[in-house]
């Protein structure tokens, strides 16, 4: 499409400016920033008539011989052209109109105004108005639908909508654009218009894009884009014959496209590269005038030579035409704009269309010979297939013209969507002069950049950690991060710098504060964030380089996809990216959950990262306990649920608290104890302003279970919200930091109360099986309540198939205890005092021992147990009173209470008192980053006191609990002083250990000390009993006698009493037998004798 630019002419003073051409083409009638409006017969009028408006004029419309225009004065006035005397106003606003536009007879004018309003007015009689309410910011633009029936507005606060005039309602809205405050402000005009004739699209400038929406269905059917549009676009037109869209863009480009085609015919680079802010076609469509923001005036002639008629007569094509052709031309088109000369026959000239603008001519025969190539035959309805149909003539070529430009079958598929910008959690968007850089638990990053000041200001929740602090930002920081420990701040690069790291390490114990780094050239930051001890940086390179927290340069690792955001917290890294392209609106994202543990680990590798449908994602972060999280635009909260294998699970749509459409909450922390979403409420904005302060408010959380309005669906969402929430204890132990142990008892409390209440709910609705799922997630002390509630309730299969799971629990509990104390052996020993490793050696030692008696007697055991639940099942049915668990010689861990639900949270001091006869347990005190051993001390003892004979069990039994209470006082009969100077020698196993330690490592290579010791033990299980006894009498053939006869002594020492050295070995083994039979010292309420 050859065309020739004009040079471009002074037109106003400079400022925005607009243009448009009277019905016939004659002339070309422009209006700016001083208030006039200009009357050019052609570009090299030296001397345009001109009308003052007013002070300012800021939009313009022309048809029927009628100009209005909007002024600085807030009104639409109307003047008569071409004389240019007043014909009165036709509509005021509370501030000034900013874009005025006929409809396409000229019957009505829209005008949308800074004051968020949208009228119409009827030209004949100004007193007929309707007036559009709806959007929460200036409006940009509006454009009447070619048949009168809709109007399209687009508006600062970033949507597009389109309303039906006569209800005077919104039928839909798009939110497309990037919201600002002031038309000033705007990133884009956003000029939004119909295709004339039928008007079957919209066309809406959405940044670098035009995106085109069908009329009625209001679906998004295409894209036109060009690669050389780098800047938002500011103004769309349509050609008069509806079949070319011509856009002006911020950086001064031009571009017009063939709308069948959707192919680029022709680009133009303003001669100075000034914004273009207006553009209007000439009514033959042979020429385009441009304004731009400095107030000149410019055009593109000799356009119509390819794109619009050719000016031969029709006659022989005449048949050709259905009657809704024909109409159109009885309706007063002009020869130039009929359909049937569009494209008639091969001009010279067509050839020229051949060559695009890049200069390199297109192969003509371009068509691939497969079976969706064209015959000659298929090439008459080339326009049908690929172009519009004839419903809409007025946009479409004559269906037997030959094609202009080489056929392409058109995509129709689902259209990829736009990838979301990188961000920072905390922040609001970088365009506002103040805005908020980061937002979080430490404390807030406030920036300035306007007129007076360009500068940061750190201000920190709790002064105790450092005092506010106020930065001048003369590097043009955008980005920040707040911690405990510094201030991290990042700039993009520019022509000379480049893009440079800065932070501000407050809790340095020296004189120097602050270190910066310049990243390598070509490469921009992207995202940041701050850990403990730790920094890390994103960058357009899809790289993350991690630093110190006192610079010092660490690992750095790639990306799959370019970054979105990052956050950190402790020792863990979160990063979410895009892992591919998403179509349809939606956003493919990939997530990674990094630990710098001392092990450093990836938790998540690269998962995808659900969202709502169409929707992106707003936040990311930690909870102040360490969980991930993140929110989506549709405001929906999801946290990492490690629990069940790493998966997401939403915690709280924000939206359902939200009392109209344009409110948003804008989050800025999680916290899981107590269950609270911090968040600042925004009114008809996604972004709270810097000035007043914004008050935080806090949102209960409530996952999205069925029924939650019936009693039965509150507790299930109650429970599950309290396990997920609770998860982090476990995580923390595992990673060596300290926990709140009565939290965690206290939330395990709760837990097990709601399933209690659930329970006697599934009892009262007789749903036993149900009843039965529950207890199977019960504690073994509360399957015991649920058992007498099943036998006060005349329930007996149901309590006999609860007596059932609570003989698995304590089969699981006694198999957890003898694992676990292998394991806090080996660990101690490498991390306490040796006092403590001693300890846990011997109990090592008569783990193995243990085993050994209950391989010999399995059948024995088990009979045991049943006929001590039988006897148990008989006394709950007839309704016997159980004996006072405090009498019990049972020995679990837990406090030996009647009602366990009101005493489940109890501290480990009343945990050992209750205990029979033990030495107190000494469990080390946990330091962050060192895993906290289980006390196991007080139940091996326990066990130990269960091999006493039947007497002394009785005797045990009826013991006051008061008694239970003075027996820690009583002197330990191995204390650890005696220990410390005497190191206990070997055990069997330990030997076995050292001698295959090589082949258990040479096998497997990565394991860590403990895994090792686990996958020893369970091959020393292996080996066959006289195996086993052979290496244990290797260890006593080591330690001789005296050791022997101390381990008999511990083996007894749990009774207390005086005559440790009087039994004989055969005795010792079968207490040995009877210790590890004995159901009663796993079961707190179970415990019978057995006479």
């Amino acid at each position: 499409m050859p065309c020739e630019r004009k040079p471009m002419r002074y037109g106003h003073s400079e400022g925005h400016t607009e243009v448009c051409f009277d019905d016939t083409g004659r002339f070309i009638v422009t209006c700016g920033n001083d208030g006039d409006v200009r009357i050019w017969e052609s570009l090299d009028d030296d001397d345009p008539k001109f009308i003052t408006v007013g002070e300012k004029a800021y939009s313009l419309a022309l048809k029927n011989g009628k100009l209005v225009t909007a002024s600085s004065n807030n009104t639409v006035q109307i003047h008569t052209f071409p004389d240019g005397d007043p014909d009165g106003i036709l509509t005021r606003f509370t501030t000034n109109a900013t874009h005025v536009t006929f409809n396409s007879i000229g019957s009505r004018v829209a005008a949308g105004s800074s004051d968020f309003m949208v009228k119409v007015v009827e030209v004949s009689d100004s007193s007929q108005q309707k007036t559009l309410r709806g959007h929460e910011a200036p409006v940009l633009s509006v454009t009447f639908d070619p048949k009168d029936d809709f109007l399209a507005s687009a508006s600062c606060d970033g949507s597009v909508v389109v309303w039906n005039i006569e209800e005077q309602t919104q039928v839909i809205s798009w939110p497309l654009l990037q919201k600002s405050n002031d038309v000033t402000n705007a990133k884009s005009l956003c000029r939004l218009a119909w295709q004339p004739g039928m008007g079957k699209f919209l066309a809406v400038p959405v940044e670098t894009k035009v995106h085109l929406y069908e009329r009625g269905s209001w679906d998004h059917v295409s894209t036109l884009s060009d690669d050389l549009l780098t800047q938002p676009i500011n103004v769309v037109s349509w050609s008069p014959c509806g079949r070319f869209l011509a856009a002006g863009s911020v950086g001064g480009l031009l571009t017009v496209w063939d709308v069948n085609s959707k192919l680029c015919v022709e680009r133009q680079k303003h001669e100075k590269g000034f914004t273009v802010c207006s553009l209007a076609w000439h009514p033959s469509g042979s020429q385009i005038a441009y304004t731009d923001t400095e107030g000149c005036l410019g055009l593109l002639d000799g356009l119509g030579t390819s794109t619009v008629a050719a000016k031969k007569p029709a006659k022989d094509y005449d048949d050709l035409f259905d009657d809704d052709d024909d109409r159109l031309m009885d309706e007063g088109l002009s020869d130039t704009k009929s359909p049937a000369k569009k494209a008639v026959g091969w001009d010279d000239d067509d050839d020229d269309f051949l060559v695009p603008a890049t200069g390199r001519v297109k192969n003509r025969g371009a068509f691939l010979d497969d079976e969706n190539s064209l015959d000659t035959g298929s090439l008459k309805l080339g326009q049908d297939k690929f172009g519009d149909n004839n419903d809409d003539a007025g946009s479409s070529v004559a269906p037997a013209a030959p094609p202009v430009a080489p056929l392409r079958p058109v995509y129709e598929g689902p259209m990829p969507t736009p990838p979301q910008k990188a961000f920072q959690p905390g922040s609001s968007p970088a365009h506002l002069t103040h805005r908020f850089m980061m937002w979080n638990f430490v404390g807030i990053v406030r920036g300035y950049n306007d007129e007076q000041d360009n500068a940061i200001d750190v201000e920190f929740h709790d002064t105790a950690v450092h005092h506010a602090m106020h930065l001048t930002n003369s590097l043009g920081h955008t980005m920040a991060d707040l911690s405990q420990e510094g201030v991290l701040l990042a700039c993009p690069s520019t022509e000379e710098l480049a893009s440079k790291l800065q932070c501000l390490h407050f809790s340095s114990w020296d004189t120097n504060k602050e270190w910066m780094v310049d990243l390598p050239k070509g490469e921009d930051a992207r995202a940041l964030c701050l850990g403990q001890g730790w920094a890390a940086v994103a960058t357009s390179t899809l790289m993350i380089r991690l630093f110190s927290i006192g610079g010092v340069q660490r690992e750095l690792f790639s990306l799959p996809g370019p970054v979105v955001c990052m956050a950190g917290h402790g020792e863990q890294l979160l990063v979410v990216y895009h892992r591919a392209t998403g179509f349809d609106g939606e956003q493919a994202l990939g997530v990674q959950l990094l630990q710098f543990s001392r092990k450093k680990r990836q938790l998540i590798s690269g998962e995808p990262l659900p969202l709502s449908q169409k929707s992106y994602l707003s936040w990311l972060g930690f909870t102040a306990e360490g969980t991930p999280c993140y929110v989506d635009s549709n405001g929906m909260v999801r946290m990492l649920n490690r629990s069940l294998g790493n998966t997401w699970t939403p915690v709280c749509n924000t939206r359902e608290t939200c009392k109209s459409k344009s409110d948003h909450y804008w989050v800025v922390g999680v916290h899981e104890n107590p269950q609270q979403l911090r968040c600042i409420p925004c009114k008809g904005s996604r972004y709270p302003p810097t000035l007043p302060r914004p008050a935080v408010a806090i949102l209960p959380f409530k996952l999205p279970l069925c029924q939650t309005t019936t009693e039965k669906g509150q507790m299930e969402e109650q429970f599950w919200r309290s396990v997920l929430f609770h998860n982090h204890y476990s995580f923390l132990s595992s990673s060596g930091y300290e926990i709140d142990e009565d939290a965690q008892n206290l939330s395990q409390k709760e837990q097990q109360e709601l399933l209690m209440k659930m329970f006697a709910l599934s009892c009262k609705l007789e749903r036993e099986f149900r009843c039965v799922e529950l207890a199977e997630m019960m504690t073994q002390n509360v399957v015991t309540l649920a058992i007498r509630y099943a036998s006060r309730s005349r329930r007996m299969a149901l309590a006999q198939r609860l007596s059932e799971i609570a003989l698995e629990k304590s089969n699981q509990m006694q198999e957890e205890e003898q694992e676990e104390p292998e394991y806090s052996r080996r660990y101690s020993r490498r991390h306490n005092q040796q006092e403590e490793e001693e300890d846990e050696e011997e109990r090592g030692e008569e783990l193995m021992e243990e085993e050994d008696g209950q391989e010999m007697e399995p059948e024995e055991a088990t009979e045991t147990k049943k006929r001590q639940f039988h006897l148990l099942l008989l006394l709950t049915l007839h309704k016997l009173p159980v004996p006072d668990s405090g009498k019990m010689s049972a020995s679990s861990g837990q406090p030996r209470v009647t009602n366990i639900l009101d005493n489940m949270m109890s501290s480990k001091k009343s945990a050992q008192l209750s205990s029979s006869g033990g030495k107190p347990s000494k469990s080390p005190v946990l330091k962050p980053l060192a895993p906290k051993p289980k006390t196991k001390t007080q139940s091996t003892l326990l066990q130990m006191a269960a091999t006493k004979t039947a007497n002394k069990k009785a005797q045990e039994n009826t013991e006051p609990a008061a008694n239970l209470q003075k027996r820690p006082d009583t002197p330990p009969p191995a204390p650890p002083a005696d220990n410390s100077e005497n190191k206990r020698p070997k055990t069997g196993f330990q030997l076995w250990l050292e001698e295959n330690r090589k082949s258990i490592l040479a096998d497997n290579p990565d394991l860590e000390e403990t895994d090792v010791i686990k996958e020893a033990m369970g091959r020393f299980r292996t080996l066959s009993t006289e195996e086993r006894l052979s290496w244990t009498e290797r260890a006593k053939g080591q330690s001789g006698d005296a050791a022997d006869l101390k381990k008999r002594k511990r083996a007894e020492g749990g009774e207390g009493l005086e005559n440790e050295n009087e039994k004989a070995e055969a005795d010792e083994s079968s207490a040995k037998k009877k210790k590890s039979l004995d159901p009663s010292s796993k079961l707190s309420v179970f415990a019978f004798n057995q006479n």
